[in-house]
């Protein structure tokens, strides 16, 4: 093995596996495997053309000469994004560490309890801050919560709004413009209507049902909207507030004055800028609108035996279950992230959030006190943070913009020739002293500098905040290092993450995420940089930014991307507008129709709901593929309504369908677009493409197939990749001076975890990144070859094999004993595992996808768990084991139960705890037992307050 290159420390197989594996499968060659795998006239003819691969030494030294070409200024421009100081105790022990970053979103509860509680210490905090009873654990930016409270408050319309069509959504002017940019690419087709306005002169004519207001506003004011939303609720309509969560220590928080929504951005909570993204966007909302909530909901349960844990409350809300019934496409979130910022408030406590709020606000005071002295205009009486300043006559813009600039300074600067200023948790001293410096040398006045700021609030005291937060316990005890460090430990030992073993979740890629790819994101030059900086700051990020876009096009075959979307639902929402404009634009505006296949993610037919499109399904044969003469009658039979196909491939049954390029004629011929959901393209590079199959257009899952990791449940990136004719429908950005189709706050979305997938391009090249899928196709033929005498395979392709994916057989089980996939599921705990994809795409299965990164050790050690479960049903169908009492129906069997005094089962507790040697080695100790999923349906708890006494 070449030590030095990175695709061998990547891909788990090496050559003397080969043999082994292939013999298993019954196949001469992983070339004929390959072929007997992938449909030959979709292959490729050539290979990528892709820059040779780097060492994991050379591509250290390549980003580290991007990141000096970003020059990190003291940016004060704010409008959403705030220099902020993380915790190096977080930054350490969550941030770059693998435990937190590489495990799933936490379906399985009773080896997720660790990130489930630390997602409640975030819902905790924002419910506290906001005064709202009700929190998310996390959308995906500011700018598209507020895009979901639109369409959640149009949901929420009286049927009497609904009879009189009142479609109207009233956004007042001082909103932060990249959200109502964001808001009106998703209103249009929804059918609402944007009005923009003043919320001072705002009249509630019959056709309104919401409202958006932002507070602070984009101006920095703080507004008293109480009269407004008197007068909002009595006319019958809802009131969303974008707010400023740290300003929320201070003013009186919206909840306690009548707002039904309030949402924004925790990046202020210790999460760097990371030009843009990610961080993570907060929502909430009143109790009675619970199920109408996007996003994933932390709730209180308890185990079988009465204690207390958490799960994921309230589910049949989401896409993955209610699909074109859902209430948001949301899939991936910023899991990762909302965990830091529930961390940064622990560790601060409400002493510590109101000291930092405090010092913000005085420096922003007393700021305001010197440049009026200096003869600037404070335009914003009332402020938290933000100064709108006006200036004097022989001051402009040009002038203090050089001056500023000179002195490593960003300031904002509004349209009509006005000033922004917005401190931040960072800002010292000596920075508020040089800003008044440089206003005064623009001013040709003398300034001195200041020896301390004192404490003042400027904020009237019918506008401050009275109530307490963050009173529970928890945000009282860990206000050392050494305690916080042991309380994230804590939480760490009770989760299974990549870290521990293989993730076989189908149609998620739970792929390594080398550490490699992963230390340039704690690099300053990529974590303090504005997202609205002059391109000339932010050379190594543009930089990086075409370097990715252009091997991005290779590899998928097409000539334009946007890397704007931050999910992969983002990225299927943006490309079915993408689609919905480019019709638009030859007329055929009117085409309303999605055709989607029965087996597709929910996000689909959510997504084009959200789209404004009706979908309409088409069946699979009962070998797994798309009927294509019923794709064929329903396509024709529509024609001309119809927009687009919405197409997984390989199919999300696990094989590559051999008459996917005759799908794509077939939809092309009645005038629609092929649009490919790249959920599963690690099954695609270097082999075949979508332009190659003959699709118009991909989203991608950079957190799947290019080794982003999944951070419990995001971030993720989404870039949706185009053919020519497309080109002119991709996203822009109102920074730009062009919003159409823009789909997130920041201009390039998540753009601080790009470097990852950057990393790992740069360091696979084209033959690791061919060797990589050949690995995964291997594998999963290998586990399915393991496991086809047992459980069996329900779907292969046209020549007997998978692709990288396959669905076990467990339906026959359940019905000989009474063991349910479920059960199954749980049980696999016991060995250390996380459970497969549970009964999707098909109902009573599981969904297996081992990856390239995986070893054969580590492939044989699954094999081993699953026929050691496959032998306890054995023994449970043929009477040896009680269908009432065995290891299955019980498991998990968690720690405390398994050593504490009491035993009551008819199997012994080491059958239960060491069902095989290997985890008798390493066991990783569950410390729950099965959870109530119903208990905290009935009760709703989601913050550390509740209680089910």
């Amino acid at each position: 093995m070449k030590t030095t290159t990175f695709a061998n420390r990547h891909i788990g197989i090496g050559e003397k596996d080969l043999a082994v594996m292939l013999k298993k499968i019954g196949v001469e060659s992983l070339d004929e495997l390959v072929s007997k795998t992938i449909p030959a006239n979709i292959r490729l003819k050539e290979k990528l053309k892709l820059e040779p691969a780097m060492t994991e030494r050379e591509f250290s030294e390549h980003i580290a000469r991007l990141a000096s070409k970003n020059k990190i200024y003291k940016s004060y421009i704010g409008a959403g994004w705030y220099d902020t100081v993380t915790p190096a105790v977080i930054q350490r022990n969550v941030f770059e560490n693998p435990v937190w970053y590489t495990s799933y979103t936490p379906y399985q509860a009773e080896i997720s309890q660790g990130r489930l509680e630390a997602l409640l210490n975030f819902q905790t905090v924002v419910c506290d801050l906001t005064a709202m009873p009700l929190s998310n654990c996390s959308l995906l930016d500011e700018a598209t919560a507020a895009a979901e409270a639109a369409t959640m408050m149009f949901g929420l319309r009286s049927r009497a709004q609904q009879k009189a069509n009142a479609n109207t959504l009233f956004v007042d002017e001082e909103i932060f413009p990249q959200v109502l940019a964001v808001i009106r690419t998703r209103a249009v087709p929804q059918g609402i209507n944007v009005k923009i306005g003043s919320y001072k002169t705002a009249a509630f004519t019959p056709d309104i049902f919401g409202c958006i207001i932002q507070y602070p506003n984009n101006s920095g004011s703080v507004e008293d909207y109480r009269a407004f939303t008197e007068q909002a609720h009595a006319a019958g309509c809802k009131v969303a507030v974008g707010a400023d969560i740290l300003s929320l220590a201070l003013l009186t928080p919206p909840g306690e004055w009548g707002a039904d929504i309030v949402y924004g951005s925790t990046q202020r909570l210790g999460i760097p800028m990371f030009y843009g993204g990610p961080s993570a966007a907060y929502f909430a909302t009143r109790d009675e609108y619970k199920r109408n909530m996007p996003g994933r909901i932390i709730g209180l349960s308890k185990d079988k035996y009465g204690h207390i844990c958490y799960r994921l409350a309230l589910q049949t809300r989401e896409q993955h279950i209610k699909r074109e019934r859902a209430t948001s496409n949301i899939c991936t979130a910023q899991a990762l992230l909302a965990t830091m910022a529930g961390f940064y408030a622990v560790y601060h406590g409400a002493e510590g959030i109101r000291e930092i709020a405090g010092k913000i606000h005085a420096n922003a005071s007393w700021l305001a006190t010197q440049l009026a002295g200096l003869g600037y205009a404070i335009k914003n009486e009332t402020f938290f943070d933000t100064l709108r300043i006006g200036l004097p006559e022989q001051v402009t813009v040009q002038k203090l913009r050089t001056i500023a600039l000179s002195k490593n300074i960003n300031l904002r600067y509004f349209g009509n020739g006005d000033i922004g200023v917005s401190i931040d948790e960072t800002t010292t001293l000596a920075d508020s002293n040089l800003l008044v410096t440089v206003f005064g040398i623009a001013a040709e006045k003398s300034t001195h500098d200041a020896a301390e700021i004192p404490d003042s609030a400027s904020i009237p005291e019918g506008l401050r905040r009275q109530s307490s937060f963050l009173t529970h316990d928890i945000f009282k005890k860990y206000h050392t290092e050494t305690e916080m460090m042991r309380y994230i430990k804590r939480l760490e030992r009770k989760d299974i993450s990549l870290a521990h073993s293989m993730i076989s979740l189908g149609s998620c890629t739970m792929k390594l995420n080398a550490a490699a790819e992963m230390l340039p994101l704690s690099n300053a030059a990529w974590m303090n940089i504005h997202p609205l900086v002059p391109e000339d700051q932010a050379e190594g990020y543009q930089i990086l930014i075409k370097n990715l876009s252009a091997q991005l096009e290779t590899i998928t075959g097409f000539t334009g991307v946007t890397l704007q979307p931050n999910s992969g639902a983002a990225g299927e929402y943006t490309g079915l507008r993408i689609i919905r404009s480019y019709l638009e634009s030859i007329g055929e505006g009117h085409r309303h129709l999605v055709l989607i296949p029965a087996s597709a993610h929910g996000t689909n037919p959510a997504s084009a709901v959200q789209a404004g499109y009706e979908p309409l399904t088409c069946a699979c044969d009962e070998h797994g593929n798309v009927d294509i003469e019923d794709l064929k009658a329903k396509a024709e039979a529509n024609k001309e309504n119809l927009a687009a196909l919405m197409i997984t491939y390989p199919s999300t049954h696990g094989i590559f369908e051999e008459d996917i390029a005759e799908i794509c004629r077939i939809i092309h011929r009645c005038g629609a677009q092929v649009y490919m959901d790249g959920a599963n393209m690690n099954a695609q590079v270097g082999l075949t493409n979508p332009a190659t199959i003959g699709a118009d257009l991909c989203h991608l899952n950079l957190h799947k197939t290019f080794a982003s990791p999944h951070g419990g449940g995001g971030p993720g990136v989404g870039p949706v990749c185009v053919s020519e004719h497309l080109l002119p429908f991709l996203p822009g950005h109102v920074s730009f001076g062009n919003e159409q189709n823009e789909v997130s706050a920041a201009p390039y979305g998540s753009a601080g975890i790009l470097p990852i997938t950057y990393a790992y391009i740069c360091m696979m090249g084209e033959e690791g990144l061919r060797h990589a899928t050949e690995a995964a196709i291997l594998n999963a033929n290998y586990l399915a070859a393991c496991l086809k005498d047992t459980y069996g395979i329900v779907y292969h392709g046209s020549k007997g094999f998978v692709g990288h994916e396959m669905i076990l057989e467990c339906r026959k089980i359940h019905e000989e004993s009474g063991i349910s996939e479920n059960d199954i599921s749980k049980r696999l705990m016991d060995f250390g595992y996380h459970a497969p994809t549970l009964s999707f795409p098909v109902h009573g299965t599981l969904m297996i996808e081992p990856t390239e990164s995986e070893s054969l050790a580590e492939l044989d050690r699954f094999v081993n768990a699953m026929l050691t479960i496959w032998d306890e049903i054995e023994e449970i169908k043929n009477g040896d084991a009680s269908k009432e009492d065995n290891v299955l129906l019980n498991a998990p069997h968690p720690e405390y139960e398994v050593v504490g005094n009491k035993w009551q089962h008819m199997y012994s507790r080491e059958k239960a705890a060491y069902p095989t040697e290997d985890v008798r080695e390493n066991k990783f100790w569950i410390n729950v037992a099965r959870i109530d999923n119903t208990l905290g349906d009935r009760k709703l708890l989601p913050t550390r307050y509740g209680s089910f006494d």
